[in-house]
């Protein structure tokens, strides 16, 4: 993700190339990397792999990992990252649902709630839900739902920990458009009410953590090419309340020069359609939604090819990523649907065919949660499209 693999010998970057040192930790995962590799990869001399390592070491971020053969000399020390020296929430609040996730610096999830919520509610009553949620997985507590039908039994399908677990910060993930930046919502589709709305500086107040916030493709995307080294540009489109796009472009997540970019499903594909949320016609997601309706997948998986083929033209991209629990009840039939919309597209001379993978991303609506808590790790890594990136 949009980062220098080179290390710079100043100064005035040791953030910075403690952050490239952390990352080759990261992903080296348990079986570790040694120093000489270290410098290797990063550029950086062996004396300040050395110093870095060392502080890495005294912070609690990095441990030794036992030693691996030399082809010459001593046997070299290898390291690896501690997972549990720190956490982040991961919170996805949906339309009808929310749910939080907590994962440590490897990006494993250590635990998660989910529990009913209506977006519609008055704004208290959701962030009381928000700021439940984070406890929960903070603390192995139940989550209060919220929505129509007032308090209900949460849906527990995760671990729980310890209070103490040093918790960086909240990622929240929510339907756009919005700006990120300033955590403030905009008119998100179906929910006006919530246009102008400051919901970062709001749940940092009740949880009394830093908090990020950014739209839910954009978070979702952000976790997926964290976890894909060098797979290039790709568009992952979530079907499941809504519809939309978060966009991997030159190796950084791209949200546009106001934050707005993604807004995948109000692309109009057919004039005289019927009206959307947005207020427009014929807009992808109402085409799209309406067919999941009726129970008629594969006309929705068509017009979710449709929609793609048209991002793929327009962008070059190289994969299709679907995800959303709407495609994770049926993967098959949107990935074939999707597939063939773009096949017939290219067999007309458009770009598409065996050159654009089309896959589902596993785990329904959970990679948005882990997403939006890798908003609050990924510049600990130096990786952009984390806290406070453009």
């Amino acid at each position: 993700m949009n980062r220098s693999n080179s290390g710079v010998n100043l100064p005035a970057l040791r953030s910075h190339n403690a952050a490239l040192v952390l990352d080759l930790l990261r992903v080296a995962g348990t079986r570790g990397i040694s120093r000489l590799e270290l410098a290797e990869r990063t550029g950086l001399t062996p004396q300040a792999v050395s110093k870095i390592t060392a502080r890495l070491r005294a912070e609690g971020l990095a441990a030794g990992a036992g030693h691996r053969a030399s082809t010459g000399g001593k046997p070299r020390t290898v390291l690896r990252l501690v997972p549990d020296a720190g956490y982040a929430v991961g919170l996805h609040l949906d339309r009808d649902g929310l749910t939080a996730v907590l994962v440590d610096l490897s990006g494993a999830v250590a635990g998660s709630r989910t529990a009913p919520l209506d977006l519609g509610a008055p704004a208290d009553e959701v962030l009381a839900a928000a700021t439940d949620a984070v406890t929960a997985v903070r603390n192995g507590g139940a989550v209060a739902a919220v929505g129509e039908g007032g308090a209900g039994p949460a849906v527990r399908d995760g671990g729980a920990g310890p209070a103490d677990r040093p918790v960086l910060g909240v990622g929240v993930a929510v339907p756009g458009p919005l700006d990120h930046r300033g955590g403030v919502l905009h008119r998100v589709t179906g929910f006006p009410q919530w246009d102008g709305y400051p919901l970062r500086d709001a749940l940092a107040v009740r949880t009394g953590l830093p908090v990020v916030v950014d739209k839910d493709t954009n978070a979702a995307a952000l976790g997926l090419a964290l976890r894909a080294e060098g797979e290039g540009d790709f568009a992952y489109l979530h079907l499941g309340t809504g519809l939309g796009a978060g966009l991997v472009l030159g190796g950084a997540l791209h949200r546009g020069a106001r934050t707005g970019a993604g807004e995948f499903g109000h692309q109009t594909v057919q004039l005289d359609g019927p009206v959307c949320g947005c207020g427009g016609r014929g807009c992808i997601e109402a085409l799209c939604l309406a067919a999941v309706a009726r129970g008629d997948a594969a006309e929705a998986a068509r017009v979710l090819g449709t929609g793609a083929a048209n991002l793929v033209g327009l962008l070059d991209i190289d994969r299709v990523v679907l995800g959303g629990r709407t495609v994770a009840a049926d993967p098959d039939t949107y990935v074939r649907g999707v597939r063939a919309v773009l096949d017939e597209r290219a067999g007309r001379g458009g770009r598409g065919g065996a050159d654009v993978p089309v896959a589902a991303a596993g785990g329904g609506d959970r990679p948005v949660a882990e997403g939006a808590a890798q908003l609050v790790l990924a510049p600990l890594f130096g990786r952009a499209g984390g806290a406070g990136e453009a």
